[in-house]
This record gives C-alpha cells, structure tokens and sequence, in this order.
C-alpha cells in the first residue's frame, strides 16, 4: 500500500525574508528555526512516521531536521532527494554541490540541539550537476512536471507507511498538481512557510502514474489557504510558465 505523506513547506529562509533572490542557497532565519519549533510541538504523529525525505536545499534540511527531531532520533532514515528542490535558477533555488553540502552539514546545526546525529542524512542521492538547473533540472514547465512526476512514483513505490516529504513553496504545486496556484495568482492555494499539509494517493494511481489529493482532515484542520503574496515564489511560477523548454 502506498504511504501516507505529510508534505510541509520549509521555514522563512533569508531570501523570503529580504526579498533577495541572490543569497545563495539561504539558511533559516531566526523566525524560520521558531516556526520548526513550534512545528515540532504541535506535531502529534512523531511516533509514526518512519521515513523523513527533504530537499537538499539548506533551508529544507534545516526544517526537516529542526521539526522533526523526535522522529529522527529514532531508527528512522533521513534522505535528501534532489527532485525535491525548488524549481527556480536563481542563486536562492541553487543548492550546493555533493561534497561542498556534506562539509556543510558540520556546521549547519551550531548552537542548535537537534536530538539526532546529523550524520545520519543520507546524501546518496545528491549528484554532481544536481544544481545545473539545466536539462532535467531547468526552469520550465515540462522538466519541472517530469521530476514532480519522478518524485511522486518514487513516493508510491516506497515501503514506508508514513512519510514526512520537506520541500519548497513553488515545487510543492507541481507536485500536488495543483497549477491553478500556479498559472492563476489569485487562485487561493498558497502555503505559508513551515506549513503542514497531508495527502495520500488517490484510489486510480498505479505505479507508472500516481496522483496525490490531500486528506479530508487536512482540509478541513487548516481552512481555506490564502492568495499567494510571496514574491519568490511568484516569480518562480510565473517563470516556469514563461521559460521555453531547452532544446538541445
């Protein structure tokens, strides 16, 4: 049986704070790392999830690591999957190559009590060119819907019955398919930074085709969302859009 995901959109980063594009791959700001806290303590299902996946952007290892601590102090993988990342080339959406990511991680959590090895994280997945933003990794459209696709059978296949995926503001429409939010701005899908959200594959995916819709409780827990105002996040939408696919 396919899992039970909990999506969740990473903490306020530097660039979402400052409106700059150009801070390459940005850390948690201090209201970020609160906003995990606060997710970690209103977070009821720690002792069910058995697998925690995450972008290999900063920010979302931060976030995942930050509001899931409890989760994975226990025998839980940890995995970095770069078909998480978020869809612009712009320097905030770039993350930092394989072995620069990995020395990275040694100082990443200073002054910060996660309650877990970092270690842990497994960056097998993370290969050279992963932050090209080229191929199948560009900024458009159809690469984009490809690697949501990728990630959403990848998802389907896994063994795991609940699974924490932490990923981007932009991405996560693609993912869920959900590109009114995407093509029509006013659409009223936007999800605020460190917000939860819980879906499930619908009855008809197979595994050459899975779909997700979010739970009736999710739903109805977190009301009606709001238009989207972050300009980061516009900006990439409306560039996937814009963008006209590479051709070789």
């Amino acid at each position: 049986m396919p899992p039970h995901l909990y999506i969740v959109r990473h903490g306020q980063g530097f660039h979402n704070l400052t409106g700059n594009p150009n801070i390459l791959d940005p850390l948690l700001t201090p209201e970020g790392k609160d906003q995990c806290r606060a997710l970690c303590e209103s977070f009821q299902d720690h002792d069910k999830i058995d697998l925690v996946v995450t972008s290999p952007l900063r920010r979302t290892i931060q976030t995942a690591s930050l509001s899931f601590g409890p989760v994975l102090a226990r025998s839980v993988p940890f995995v970095a999957v770069p078909e998480a990342q978020e869809v612009g080339s712009h320097n905030s959406d770039k993350g930092l190559p394989p072995a620069q990511l990995k020395e990275e991680l040694k100082t990443l959590f200073e002054g910060d009590d996660l309650g877990f090895d970092i270690n842990k994280l497994d960056l097998s997945n993370v290969k050279d060119g992963w932050n090209s933003k080229t191929g199948y990794w560009a900024w458009n459209k159809e690469a984009i819907g490809r690697r949501a696709a990728d990630l959403r059978k990848w998802l389907y296949t896994r063994p795991e019955k609940r699974v924490i995926l932490v990923t981007h503001g932009a991405f996560v429409h693609f993912l869920t398919e959900d590109l009114g939010g995407m093509i029509d701005y006013l659409s009223e899908t936007a999800w605020k930074n460190c917000e939860l959200r819980q879906f499930v594959f619908t009855e008809t995916s197979t595994a050459d085709d899975p779909h997700l819709v979010e739970t009736a409780e999710s739903r109805q827990s977190r009301g009606q969302a709001g238009k989207e105002e972050d300009p980061h996040v516009l900006e990439d939408m409306k560039g996937a859009v814009d963008h006209q696919v590479e051709r070789n």
